[in-house]
């Protein structure tokens, strides 16, 4: 049977606002019903948390791809986007794919190339949504697990680090 913490210390923060609710409400006598959860604490968190494991995925099958390829000629490279907290780019010939938080609980991944840094160039379709963006966006599941959605549909980590992986050394490969 797995932990119920899970095996990593840094999941305990949400042990510790229990503790620090419990010894605020015995200090002031007064009872706070929603002690412990701070929904919109949570969902910013849950969204570093979310971008740094996508980036400790995309760091894994980057080192591989390199490795394997052996030139230095065309490798990945992975930068974090100074001024934020842990948005990340893969870089190669010329082509970007950036992740980013647009805001708590939203990811957005989006293809640019060098040229498009210079020349802003948002396109929206009928719809409002910006053309060239794919948007994760974080739901509440049951006993408040945070899951992360594509278009409705649940997403998985390890496919969406391999999907999307594909995509860029495709399109980088032009």
């Amino acid at each position: 049977m797995g932990s119920v913490l899970g095996g990593n210390m840094d999941k305990l923060g949400w042990i510790k606002d229990l503790v620090l609710s419990e010894q605020k409400m015995e200090e002031s006598g007064m009872i706070d019903m929603n002690r412990g959860f701070d929904a919109k604490k949570i969902l910013q968190e849950e969204t570093i948390d979310y971008l740094q494991d996508l980036k400790s995925g995309f760091m894994e099958v980057t080192s591989a791809f390199n490795e394997m390829k052996g030139s230095t000629l065309g490798q990945i490279k992975i930068y974090g986007i100074s001024n934020t907290i842990a948005d990340f780019m893969l870089f190669r010939n010329g082509l970007k794919l950036i992740f980013s938080a647009k805001r708590a609980g939203e990811v957005i991944i989006r293809f640019t190339t060098v040229a498009d840094s210079y020349i802003p160039s948002t396109q929206q379709n009928s719809q409002g949504e910006t053309v060239g963006e794919d948007v994760l966006n974080a739901s509440w599941g049951a006993y408040g697990q945070l899951v992360w959605k594509y278009k409705g549909h649940a997403v998985n980590l390890d496919y969406l680090v391999r999907y999307y992986m594909t995509r860029f050394i495709q399109e980088s490969a032009r």
